[in-house]
């Protein structure tokens, strides 16, 4: 029994689903999203909720089941309220700043690095170390993060780097500290 994909979607007022045989399509006050149906999966909305259903009880078909449930609560909240990830530059010298609809970052190389933008994800700068990505798709707005972080990754020994507000970076003690300590 899928846990997850037997529970219904409350639907909004403000937010409208069109279903068919391999796709959801759900529009609301911020935009519009698609979710893909595999063939096993079937959904039907009435009275408010949308429900989902699946053919057989096999372990990869139940796992689907809570996999399209999930996407599409995940598209629904993204139409009506929206996704944003917060990312953070910690070290000396490392700022951001917006050229044009470019992001312009100086992260300890010898030249600046320029991120374009990507359709569906806006960038808001925030002070001279701080980031804030949102948009519509959760899928999306967390990929342009990883991207952005990909950049310079936080190190192990003094935390330096691009990080998402909220990350715990496990440090490591240098070689001075193992030394003291044998």
């Amino acid at each position: 029994m899928s846990r997850i994909g037997n529970k219904p979607i409350h639907l909004p007022q403000s937010v409208k689903v069109e279903i068919t045989r391999d796709q959801i399509k759900v529009a609301g006050p911020k935009g519009n999203l698609e979710v893909t149906l595999p063939k096993v999966i079937t959904a039907k909305s009435d009275a408010g909720l949308l429900q989902f259903s699946r053919t057989s009880d096999e372990k990869s078909i139940k796992a689907l089941h809570g996999l399209v449930r999930s996407l599409s609560a995940n598209a629904i909240l993204g139409v009506t309220t929206g996704f944003s990830k917060d990312l953070e530059l910690v070290g000396t010298g490392y700022r951001v700043a917006t050229s044009g609809a470019n992001l312009v970052l100086s992260l300890g190389y010898s030249h600046p690095i320029v991120f374009n933008p990507v359709s569906g994800v806006t960038f808001a700068v925030e002070g001279n170390t701080k980031i804030k990505l949102t948009g519509i798709d959760k899928q999306l707005v967390g990929q342009v993060a990883a991207n952005i972080r990909k950049l310079r990754p936080p190190e192990p020994y003094k935390g330096k780097g691009i990080r998402i507000v909220g990350e715990v970076i496990r440090r490591k003690s240098g070689k001075a500290a193992a030394k003291t300590a044998a």
